[in-house]
């Protein structure tokens, strides 16, 4: 307690372990301890931990992180070391260093680790100054993982990014390793399963002409986003109405599906949905009260998987063809097949946005009470 005193700060642990934790899908993990802060004056923290990796695989690494939060929710200090990765198969020990200050409201920190491999951890350390500038050790919990794993969990370490927010990967296996830095043991995170995804490249599709491959990627880009932010969505966050004249998340993904088949049906064969096709689609492409009641009731894997047979369909047929009928006009609508598959991805893109914005706006779902029995 005398430390804290002469540091002026209100130090408490706030353990982040969550009675109940949501399952996810990703290519990254990530755990964390949170602490409280108080303090009149800006003063400098570091956080060190030993890392090491174990990987075949050139895009995966670990890190130490930590983030400050404000008290008016402004951005405070980041850093997850992904600008100097660690890769390296010898254990070395890492620092990241920030400040916090008055209006620094508690102090996150922890490890990550990304893509396929494995991932060691140990001997973590956390350090804030004093008003003479000496750095001065604060207790971390747990802190050379030597109390056994149980049940899946790191005991007084809670998974993902905030204590609040408690997220553990499914493609991720927690263990203990007898290879350590401190103490008996080491915390292992071991990835597998994760086909890391291709961002920030655009063409050279194999099978493709250059045109058409500049297309097929920008429009699997954002399908991958669109991916993203829906997979790991609930039932009820799915099937959520938030007014009578809006759109569920679910049908969104839908009407993206049926808008990008009418395309193909309507490039690739110049024409518009026969009867047959307006009995499986339009209700999706409309958007409208027939979209609201039929789609509901479906988790998330039901409309991705008729996502991807779509796309499957889309990218199939434009590798049978090249950039000179990319430029054929359709005469309906004076627009180039290049026009009309660009609207197909921009369309992916203001629909994405439309999700993201609900996403958010979601309430908690309630638990549903039930009247005790009264006993006569």
């Amino acid at each position: 307690m005398k430390k804290i005193a002469k540091l002026l700060l209100f130090l408490s642990f706030a353990l982040a372990q969550a009675q109940t934790q949501k399952v996810v899908s990703s290519d990254w993990t990530s755990f964390n301890q949170t602490i409280d802060i108080q303090t009149s004056v800006k003063k400098k923290f570091r956080v060190i931990a030993s890392i090491k990796v174990e990987t075949t695989e050139p895009k995966s690494w670990a890190g130490v992180w930590a983030r400050v939060d404000t008290k008016n929710d402004e951005d405070g200090f980041f850093d997850n070391m992904s600008d100097r990765p660690v890769k390296s198969k010898e254990w070395q020990s890492y620092t990241v260093e920030g400040t916090i200050d008055a209006n620094s409201k508690s102090l996150s920190f922890g490890g990550l680790c990304l893509y396929n491999g494995k991932f060691y951890f140990d001997k973590f350390e956390l350090l804030i100054e004093n008003d003479k500038g000496v750095f001065e050790p604060l207790a971390v919990l747990n802190s050379s993982f030597e109390t056994p794993i149980k049940d899946g969990n790191i005991p007084k370490w809670g998974f993902g990014i905030s204590k609040d927010n408690v997220v553990k990967v499914k493609e991720y296996k927690i263990s203990l390793d007898k290879s350590s830095v401190d103490g008996k043991n080491s915390l292992l995170l071991e990835g597998t399963g994760i086909k890391p995804r291709q961002e920030a490249k655009i063409g050279n599709v194999e099978g493709a002409s250059p045109k058409i491959g500049d297309m097929i990627s920008m429009l699997e880009d954002l399908k991958g986003r669109v991916e993203r932010t829906v997979k790991n969505m609930s039932q009820y966050e799915i099937d959520y109405l938030h007014d009578d004249q809006a759109n569920r998340i679910g049908a969104l993904v839908m009407h993206l599906a049926a808008a990008e088949k009418y395309y193909q049906v309507f490039t690739f064969e110049n024409r518009g949905f026969n009867e047959e096709e307006k009995k499986i689609w339009q209700k999706a492409l409309d958007l409208d009260q027939g979209g609201r009641d039929e789609f509901k009731g479906h988790d998330i894997q039901y409309y991705l998987d008729i996502y991807n047979e779509v796309r499957a369909k889309t990218i199939s047929e434009l590798k049978k063809r090249d950039d000179a009928w990319f430029a054929e006009v359709q005469t309906r609508y004076d627009w180039t097949n290049q026009y009309c598959w660009f609207h197909v991805m921009e369309h992916q893109s203001s629909h994405l946005g439309q999700i993201l914005f609900l996403k958010k706006r979601i309430p908690p779902e309630q638990k549903q009470t039930f009247p005790k029995e009264i006993k006569k």
